[in-house]
């Protein structure tokens, strides 16, 4: 085992020593080498040489800038194999996402070709479509640190210090090869034409335009759910924009495989695949999963190993209500989404008398009277 080199490296990079870090990693690789772990040892030395990946700068990414007036750090740094996402994209979609990898990935030929480009890329759409994912797939995929800004922090109450922010997160993330990421871009980036914004923001995208223009080396994305509230010399600064649309009905069920794993019966009609996407319709990619893993979680706390369509069509209700629902209202949705009975007798944790009342009234005023 080669705990030594591990616990070696954590310490120096919790020192900022980017030296020491360096020098143990090499260690560990020609440990790995003579264990019979050439594989591993040759990713290790790769990432070293800056293949495959970025050569970190220790000191920049461990030090984030901080706002002058709250002491706020302006950005959290979230690393390349720390965390792992689910994508699913329209097809077109995922085909431009693939394509902007792939030129990130020849930039050096790219860029001795005479080709002007600054790998920006700009992601619009409505909220929890996956433009936050797309932007942790893109770092994973290149094995480059997502610098997410803060605009919590970026944006100060202090006059002129908002802008002066916004050239620091610059100049920080322009010193190393990493991946810039303004999520809801439109809070820095409103159109000037905007009456109701003071000058104050009005000269803060002036002075987000001329660091966009200024940027190199590192990869910049920006995403809004609000594109209409853009300034339209944003759009001209990012080479690459895609919009990141609601997904189709193949992509939906996909969707649902993934984030339901092996707890799902899918063993399932195509009628019935066909009623439970058409019951989903309208919701996002973040919706779904959130419906999803609340099923999973109902399953595990019952010692449940399966979840049925009756328990997908179940959560789907309650996210839509909001859990603000009747007993009435429930047993109606699942009957019309072809849930039986007995199976909404027993999602709804009631009696299948009560859910003949509920279908049936006129019967049961019927049995009242004689």
């Amino acid at each position: 085992m080669f705990y030594t080199e591990i616990i070696k490296i954590i310490e120096a990079g919790m020192q900022n020593n980017r030296e020491k870090v360096i020098s143990y990693a090499k260690l560990l690789a020609s440990n790995l080498q003579k264990d019979g772990n050439p594989d591993f040892s040759n990713k290790i030395l790769n990432l070293l040489s800056g293949k495959g990946g970025a050569v970190v700068n220790m000191d920049q990414i461990f030090t984030p800038p901080v706002d002058q007036d709250s002491r706020m750090r302006m950005a959290d740094i979230i690393y390349p194999g720390t965390y792992s996402e689910n994508l699913v994209l329209p097809d077109s979609v995922s085909s431009k996402i693939s394509y902007f990898i792939e030129s990130y990935r020849h930039k050096d030929a790219i860029i001795k070709a005479g080709v002007d480009t600054n790998f920006s890329l700009l992601l619009y759409g409505e909220p929890g479509c996956g433009k936050t994912t797309i932007a942790k797939y893109i770092a994973n995929e290149l094995n480059l640190p997502l610098v997410v800004a803060r605009f919590d922090a970026l944006v100060s109450s202090l006059l002129g210090n908002t802008s002066k922010n916004i050239r620091k997160i610059f100049e920080y993330t322009s010193s190393s090869q990493c991946i810039l990421f303004l999520d809801e871009l439109d809070a820095i980036a409103k159109a000037r034409d905007d009456q109701h914004e003071l000058g104050e923001l009005k000269r803060v995208i002036n002075s987000l335009l001329q660091n966009i223009d200024s940027h190199s080396q590192s990869i910049l994305i920006g995403a809004t759910n609000h594109p209409d509230l853009l300034d339209k010399a944003i759009w001209r600064r990012f080479s690459n924009i895609i919009k990141v649309d609601r997904l189709d009905s193949k992509h939906m069920k996909s969707l649902l495989e993934i984030y339901l794993k092996d707890y799902f019966n899918d063993d399932l009609s195509e009628k019935k695949w066909t009623t439970l996407i058409n019951a989903l319709d309208g919701l996002s990619p973040s919706d779904v999963k959130n419906i999803s893993y609340s099923a999973v979680t109902d399953s595990v706390i019952k010692n449940n190993n399966q979840i049925e369509y009756s328990d997908i069509l179940y959560h789907t209700f309650l996210f839509k209500n909001n859990n603000n629902y009747s007993m009435n209202n429930l047993v109606k949705f699942l009957k019309e989404h072809s849930v039986s009975i007995r199976d909404i007798a027993e999602v709804a944790n009631t009696s299948i008398r009560q859910i003949e009342n509920i279908l049936n009234p006129d019967n049961n005023e019927k049995k009242l009277t004689n």
